[in-house]
């Protein structure tokens, strides 16, 4: 499922990820999410427009493999909780506009395998296929607060535009 899933990413699926406990806390840390292809230089407008339905300029984060941090941004150092904010190494930002602020900086989250497998091998697939170590991770929530049952995760993917729905093992299409 994880190949799957990385694969439609690659193709620019927008994804609803929904896994196991819900999170608390002023971010998406991969158990209640919304992900998409980083590389898309539309993303932002789309998801801003089309999904969340909120401002145009509001930016997105992305989610990091820690092992590569030190290839992408200056000053790197772990973060789980999507709480720092970190400057992109000269032309790297410009590779991921979906995630990259208008001043070559993004509040990424740095992922470890131990703090969420299956988060971190769907992030390491999606490398594997593209050389790009992160993905554009965004709470899962539409002008509503963030989703925490199966059925809000169902009644939010089939009242918008996101593409696929994953719930633990399940997916959903459209």
């Amino acid at each position: 499922m994880i190949d799957k899933i990385a694969a439609e990413l690659t193709k620019g699926k927008v994804i609803a990820w929904f896994q196991g406990k819900p999170e608390s806390g002023p971010r998406a840390l991969g158990n209640r999410s919304i992900l998409a292809d980083p590389r898309v230089s539309n993303i932002k407008d789309y998801l801003n427009k089309e999904i969340k339905k909120r401002e145009r300029f509001r930016p997105y984060a992305p989610s990091v493999l820690y092992e590569y941090m030190d290839e992408w941004f200056e000053n790197s150092t772990y973060s789980p909780y999507m709480l720092k904010i970190f400057k992109f190494k000269k032309d790297k930002g410009e590779l991921v506009p979906g995630v990259c602020h208008v001043d070559n900086t993004a509040r990424a989250q740095t992922i470890k395998r131990n703090f969420n497998p299956k988060f971190y091998d769907l992030i390491h697939t999606f490398y594997i296929l593209t050389g790009v170590p992160m993905l554009l991770n965004t709470s899962f929530n539409i002008q509503e607060p963030i989703i925490n049952t199966k059925k809000e995760a169902l009644s939010a993917f089939h009242n918008s535009k996101i593409d696929i729905l994953v719930v633990n093992d399940e997916v959903f299409r459209k």
